[in-house]
Protein backbone atom coordinates (compact mmCIF):
# COMPACT_ATOMS: atom_id res chain seq x y z
CA UNK A 1 0.00 0.00 0.00
CA UNK A 2 1.71 3.35 -0.52
CA UNK A 3 1.52 6.50 1.26
CA UNK A 4 -1.63 7.84 -1.01
CA UNK A 5 -3.90 4.40 -0.38
CA UNK A 6 -3.25 4.66 2.83
CA UNK A 7 -4.39 8.09 3.77
CA UNK A 8 -7.14 7.17 1.63
CA UNK A 9 -7.93 3.98 4.09
CA UNK A 10 -7.41 6.01 7.05
CA UNK A 11 -4.17 4.01 7.91
CA UNK A 12 -0.72 4.93 8.57
CA UNK A 13 1.69 4.50 5.63
CA UNK A 14 4.10 1.79 5.94
CA UNK A 15 7.93 2.93 6.83
CA UNK A 16 9.85 1.68 4.40
CA UNK A 17 12.19 0.00 6.60
CA UNK A 18 9.23 -2.34 7.72
CA UNK A 19 8.85 -4.00 4.50
CA UNK A 20 12.46 -4.35 4.06
CA UNK A 21 12.45 -6.38 7.70
CA UNK A 22 9.42 -8.23 6.66
CA UNK A 23 11.02 -9.11 3.51
CA UNK A 24 14.22 -10.15 5.25
CA UNK A 25 11.95 -12.52 7.54
CA UNK A 26 10.48 -13.98 4.77
CA UNK A 27 13.81 -14.64 2.33
CA UNK A 28 16.48 -15.13 5.55
CA UNK A 29 13.84 -16.74 8.32
CA UNK A 30 11.76 -18.12 5.69
CA UNK A 31 8.53 -16.75 7.57
CA UNK A 32 5.29 -17.89 6.85
CA UNK A 33 2.88 -15.94 4.72
CA UNK A 34 0.45 -16.49 8.24
CA UNK A 35 3.76 -15.14 10.69
CA UNK A 36 4.64 -12.37 8.14
CA UNK A 37 1.02 -11.30 8.16
CA UNK A 38 0.93 -11.29 11.76
CA UNK A 39 3.89 -8.86 11.96
CA UNK A 40 2.81 -6.74 9.58
CA UNK A 41 -0.44 -5.46 11.44
CA UNK A 42 1.00 -5.29 14.59
CA UNK A 43 4.15 -3.35 13.19
CA UNK A 44 1.25 -0.91 11.36
CA UNK A 45 -0.40 -0.65 15.27
CA UNK A 46 2.52 0.47 16.34
CA UNK A 47 2.55 2.82 13.79
CA UNK A 48 -0.91 3.90 14.29
CA UNK A 49 -0.06 4.59 18.18
CA UNK A 50 3.02 6.63 17.24
CA UNK A 51 1.03 8.96 14.61
CA UNK A 52 3.20 11.39 13.82
CA UNK A 53 6.45 10.48 15.58
CA UNK A 54 8.87 8.32 13.72
CA UNK A 55 9.47 4.94 15.01
CA UNK A 56 13.25 4.88 16.22
CA UNK A 57 12.60 7.91 18.36
CA UNK A 58 9.83 6.08 20.07
CA UNK A 59 11.28 5.51 24.20
CA UNK A 60 10.05 2.79 26.69
CA UNK A 61 7.18 4.90 27.48
CA UNK A 62 5.65 5.06 24.45
CA UNK A 63 5.89 1.58 24.33
CA UNK A 64 4.44 1.03 28.15
CA UNK A 65 1.72 3.38 27.36
CA UNK A 66 0.97 1.62 24.14
CA UNK A 67 0.53 -1.79 25.61
CA UNK A 68 -1.48 -0.28 28.37
CA UNK A 69 -4.01 0.90 25.68
CA UNK A 70 -4.02 -2.70 23.68
CA UNK A 71 -4.93 -4.20 26.95
CA UNK A 72 -7.64 -1.44 27.35
CA UNK A 73 -9.20 -2.28 24.36
CA UNK A 74 -9.57 -5.78 25.73
CA UNK A 75 -6.58 -7.60 23.70
CA UNK A 76 -5.69 -10.51 25.80
CA UNK A 77 -2.61 -10.34 27.60
CA UNK A 78 -0.96 -13.73 25.10
CA UNK A 79 -1.84 -11.57 22.49
CA UNK A 80 -0.07 -8.70 23.85
CA UNK A 81 2.95 -10.69 24.62
CA UNK A 82 2.75 -11.61 21.15
CA UNK A 83 2.44 -8.24 19.59
CA UNK A 84 5.68 -6.74 22.10
CA UNK A 85 7.70 -9.75 20.21
CA UNK A 86 6.93 -8.10 16.75
CA UNK A 87 7.70 -5.01 18.16
CA UNK A 88 10.77 -5.88 19.89
CA UNK A 89 12.43 -8.02 16.93
CA UNK A 90 11.99 -5.10 14.90
CA UNK A 91 13.64 -2.51 17.21
CA UNK A 92 16.30 -5.28 17.19
CA UNK A 93 16.57 -5.29 13.52
CA UNK A 94 17.14 -1.48 13.29
CA UNK A 95 19.55 -1.42 15.90
CA UNK A 96 21.57 -4.25 14.00
CA UNK A 97 21.72 -1.91 11.05
CA UNK A 98 22.46 1.77 12.83
CA UNK A 99 18.72 3.11 12.08
CA UNK A 100 17.99 2.89 16.09
CA UNK A 101 19.72 3.92 18.93
CA UNK A 102 17.47 1.35 21.36
CA UNK A 103 15.49 -0.54 22.03
CA UNK A 104 12.25 0.25 23.75
CA UNK A 105 10.73 -2.71 23.72
CA UNK A 106 13.48 -4.64 26.24
CA UNK A 107 12.24 -4.84 29.39
CA UNK A 108 8.46 -4.24 28.82
CA UNK A 109 6.58 -7.08 29.44
CA UNK A 110 2.75 -7.81 28.94
CA UNK A 111 0.09 -7.79 31.67
CA UNK A 112 -0.02 -11.47 33.68
CA UNK A 113 -2.14 -13.65 32.19
CA UNK A 114 -4.83 -15.08 35.20
CA UNK A 115 -3.53 -18.49 36.00
CA UNK A 116 -5.88 -21.14 35.52
CA UNK A 117 -5.73 -24.27 37.61
CA UNK A 118 -6.02 -27.40 35.95
CA UNK A 119 -9.14 -29.39 36.16
CA UNK A 120 -8.81 -32.58 38.33
CA UNK A 121 -11.46 -34.91 39.32
CA UNK A 122 -12.37 -35.75 42.68
CA UNK A 123 -11.62 -39.05 43.96
CA UNK A 124 -15.01 -40.19 44.31
CA UNK A 125 -15.03 -39.30 40.25
CA UNK A 126 -11.83 -41.04 39.48
CA UNK A 127 -13.41 -44.46 41.07
CA UNK A 128 -16.55 -43.87 39.14
CA UNK A 129 -14.73 -43.21 35.58
CA UNK A 130 -12.71 -46.02 36.63
CA UNK A 131 -14.80 -48.72 37.48
CA UNK A 132 -16.09 -48.84 34.06
CA UNK A 133 -15.42 -52.14 32.42
CA UNK A 134 -16.18 -53.88 28.67
CA UNK A 135 -16.21 -57.35 27.12
CA UNK A 136 -15.39 -55.99 23.57
CA UNK A 137 -11.54 -55.99 23.21
CA UNK A 138 -11.65 -51.70 22.68
CA UNK A 139 -13.04 -51.67 26.20
CA UNK A 140 -10.30 -53.80 27.80
CA UNK A 141 -7.80 -51.77 25.78
CA UNK A 142 -9.19 -48.58 26.98
CA UNK A 143 -9.99 -49.35 30.41
CA UNK A 144 -5.97 -50.54 30.27
CA UNK A 145 -5.23 -46.91 29.10
CA UNK A 146 -7.25 -44.93 31.42
CA UNK A 147 -5.74 -46.64 34.35
CA UNK A 148 -2.30 -46.67 33.41
CA UNK A 149 -3.10 -42.86 33.07
CA UNK A 150 -4.01 -42.12 36.30
CA UNK A 151 -1.85 -44.77 38.11
CA UNK A 152 1.28 -43.14 36.54
CA UNK A 153 0.38 -39.18 35.35
CA UNK A 154 1.45 -40.19 31.61
CA UNK A 155 0.92 -37.20 29.33
CA UNK A 156 -0.99 -38.32 26.12
CA UNK A 157 1.90 -38.49 23.78
CA UNK A 158 3.96 -40.45 26.50
CA UNK A 159 0.92 -43.09 26.44
CA UNK A 160 0.64 -43.54 22.93
CA UNK A 161 4.37 -43.56 22.04
CA UNK A 162 4.83 -46.03 24.77
CA UNK A 163 6.49 -49.76 23.42
CA UNK A 164 5.50 -52.80 24.54
CA UNK A 165 8.99 -53.11 25.86
CA UNK A 166 8.98 -50.41 28.34
CA UNK A 167 6.24 -51.83 30.04
CA UNK A 168 7.06 -53.90 33.26
CA UNK A 169 4.73 -55.89 34.90
CA UNK A 170 7.00 -58.12 37.67
CA UNK A 171 8.33 -55.03 39.15
CA UNK A 172 5.60 -52.86 38.34
CA UNK A 173 6.78 -49.81 36.53
CA UNK A 174 6.97 -48.17 32.83
CA UNK A 175 8.97 -46.72 31.35
CA UNK A 176 8.31 -43.78 29.12
CA UNK A 177 9.83 -40.81 26.96
CA UNK A 178 8.60 -37.28 27.66
CA UNK A 179 9.90 -33.93 26.71
CA UNK A 180 13.07 -33.31 25.32
CA UNK A 181 12.79 -37.03 25.13
CA UNK A 182 13.84 -37.48 28.50
CA UNK A 183 12.81 -40.53 29.98
CA UNK A 184 11.95 -41.55 32.99
CA UNK A 185 10.54 -45.28 34.73
CA UNK A 186 7.20 -44.66 37.09
CA UNK A 187 5.36 -47.25 39.29
CA UNK A 188 2.49 -48.46 38.39
CA UNK A 189 -0.51 -49.32 40.52
CA UNK A 190 -2.16 -52.84 41.39
CA UNK A 191 -5.67 -51.56 39.20
CA UNK A 192 -3.54 -50.79 36.03
CA UNK A 193 -1.20 -53.77 36.43
CA UNK A 194 -4.57 -55.79 36.59
CA UNK A 195 -6.17 -54.13 33.50
CA UNK A 196 -2.79 -54.35 31.42
CA UNK A 197 -2.28 -57.77 32.29
CA UNK A 198 -6.04 -58.40 30.45
CA UNK A 199 -5.04 -55.89 28.01
CA UNK A 200 -1.95 -57.90 26.93
CA UNK A 201 -3.87 -61.54 26.77
CA UNK A 202 -6.43 -59.98 24.55
CA UNK A 203 -4.06 -57.46 22.72
CA UNK A 204 -3.17 -59.50 19.50
CA UNK A 205 -7.29 -59.50 18.74
CA UNK A 206 -6.23 -55.88 17.41
CA UNK A 207 -2.72 -55.32 16.88
CA UNK A 208 -0.53 -56.13 13.20
CA UNK A 209 2.10 -58.95 14.27
CA UNK A 210 5.10 -56.34 13.73
CA UNK A 211 3.26 -53.32 15.75
CA UNK A 212 5.44 -52.68 18.72
CA UNK A 213 3.36 -50.43 20.51
CA UNK A 214 1.59 -51.06 23.06
CA UNK A 215 -1.86 -49.72 22.02
CA UNK A 216 -3.14 -49.92 19.28
CA UNK A 217 -6.11 -48.71 17.15
CA UNK A 218 -8.63 -50.70 15.14
CA UNK A 219 -6.41 -50.96 11.92
CA UNK A 220 -3.69 -52.79 13.99
CA UNK A 221 -1.36 -49.78 14.17
CA UNK A 222 -0.23 -47.73 16.95
CA UNK A 223 -3.18 -46.03 18.34
CA UNK A 224 -3.87 -42.16 17.69
CA UNK A 225 -4.04 -39.22 19.99
CA UNK A 226 -7.39 -38.02 18.96
CA UNK A 227 -8.76 -41.58 19.27
CA UNK A 228 -7.78 -41.80 22.80
CA UNK A 229 -9.54 -38.03 23.51
CA UNK A 230 -12.41 -39.81 21.82
CA UNK A 231 -12.60 -42.93 23.80
CA UNK A 232 -12.23 -41.09 26.83
CA UNK A 233 -14.95 -38.63 26.30
CA UNK A 234 -17.13 -41.37 25.53
CA UNK A 235 -16.03 -43.68 28.42
CA UNK A 236 -16.72 -40.86 30.69
CA UNK A 237 -20.48 -40.05 29.33
CA UNK A 238 -21.22 -43.46 29.45
CA UNK A 239 -20.15 -43.36 33.25
CA UNK A 240 -22.26 -40.56 33.77
CA UNK A 241 -19.87 -38.43 34.95
CA UNK A 242 -21.89 -35.51 33.15
CA UNK A 243 -18.37 -33.63 32.18
CA UNK A 244 -16.09 -33.39 29.56
CA UNK A 245 -13.25 -35.65 30.74
CA UNK A 246 -9.62 -35.29 28.68
CA UNK A 247 -6.58 -37.24 28.88
CA UNK A 248 -5.03 -34.29 30.71
CA UNK A 249 -7.58 -34.47 33.28
CA UNK A 250 -6.28 -37.77 35.03
CA UNK A 251 -2.90 -36.49 34.33
CA UNK A 252 -3.51 -33.71 37.02
CA UNK A 253 -6.04 -35.76 38.89
CA UNK A 254 -3.11 -38.06 39.70
CA UNK A 255 -0.93 -35.40 40.70
CA UNK A 256 -3.85 -33.49 42.80
CA UNK A 257 -4.43 -36.69 44.70
CA UNK A 258 -0.89 -38.28 45.41
CA UNK A 259 -0.19 -35.45 46.94
CA UNK A 260 -2.77 -34.91 48.72
CA UNK A 261 -1.84 -37.99 50.43
CA UNK A 262 1.80 -37.97 50.37
CA UNK A 263 2.54 -33.86 50.16
CA UNK A 264 5.32 -34.93 48.78
CA UNK A 265 6.00 -32.51 46.19
CA UNK A 266 9.62 -33.57 45.02
CA UNK A 267 8.41 -37.03 44.58
CA UNK A 268 5.31 -35.73 43.03
CA UNK A 269 7.97 -33.72 40.34
CA UNK A 270 9.70 -36.50 39.86
CA UNK A 271 6.69 -39.03 38.40
CA UNK A 272 5.28 -35.87 36.29
CA UNK A 273 8.80 -35.72 34.34
CA UNK A 274 8.77 -31.43 35.26
CA UNK A 275 12.03 -30.13 34.74
CA UNK A 276 11.06 -27.25 36.91
CA UNK A 277 9.70 -27.73 40.52
CA UNK A 278 7.71 -24.41 39.74
CA UNK A 279 5.37 -26.38 37.52
CA UNK A 280 4.30 -28.89 39.94
CA UNK A 281 4.04 -26.05 42.42
CA UNK A 282 0.45 -25.67 41.00
CA UNK A 283 -1.02 -28.47 42.35
CA UNK A 284 -0.32 -27.32 46.04
CA UNK A 285 -2.99 -24.61 45.12
CA UNK A 286 -5.23 -27.60 43.94
CA UNK A 287 -4.80 -29.61 47.48
CA UNK A 288 -4.96 -26.41 49.17
CA UNK A 289 -8.68 -26.09 47.64
CA UNK A 290 -9.07 -29.42 49.25
CA UNK A 291 -7.69 -29.00 52.39
CA UNK A 292 -10.20 -25.87 52.58
CA UNK A 293 -12.98 -27.90 51.59
CA UNK A 294 -12.21 -30.58 54.76
CA UNK A 295 -11.87 -27.16 57.12
CA UNK A 296 -15.19 -25.43 55.94
CA UNK A 297 -16.46 -29.30 56.60
CA UNK A 298 -15.19 -30.28 59.82
CA UNK A 299 -14.07 -27.02 61.86
CA UNK A 300 -16.29 -26.22 64.58
CA UNK A 301 -15.93 -22.12 63.58
CA UNK A 302 -16.34 -22.82 59.72
CA UNK A 303 -19.25 -24.86 59.65
CA UNK A 304 -22.31 -23.04 58.42
CA UNK A 305 -25.28 -22.94 60.98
Amino acid sequence: MDKAAAAASGEPSPEPTIEQFLAELAHQRRASPHTLDAYRHDLHSLQGFAADKALPSLLPANIRRYAMQLHGSGLAPRSIARVLSAWRSYYRWLCRRGLAGRNPVEGVRAPKAPHNLPKALSVDQTQALLDGDGDAVEDVRDKAMFELFYSSGLRLSELTSLERNGLDLGDGQVTVTGKRNKTRTVPLGEKARDALKVWLERRAELASVDETALFVGARGARIANSVVQKRLAAWAQRQGLGMHVHPHMLRHSFASHVLQSSGDLRAVQEMLGHANISTTQIYTHLDFQHLAKVYDAAHPRARKK
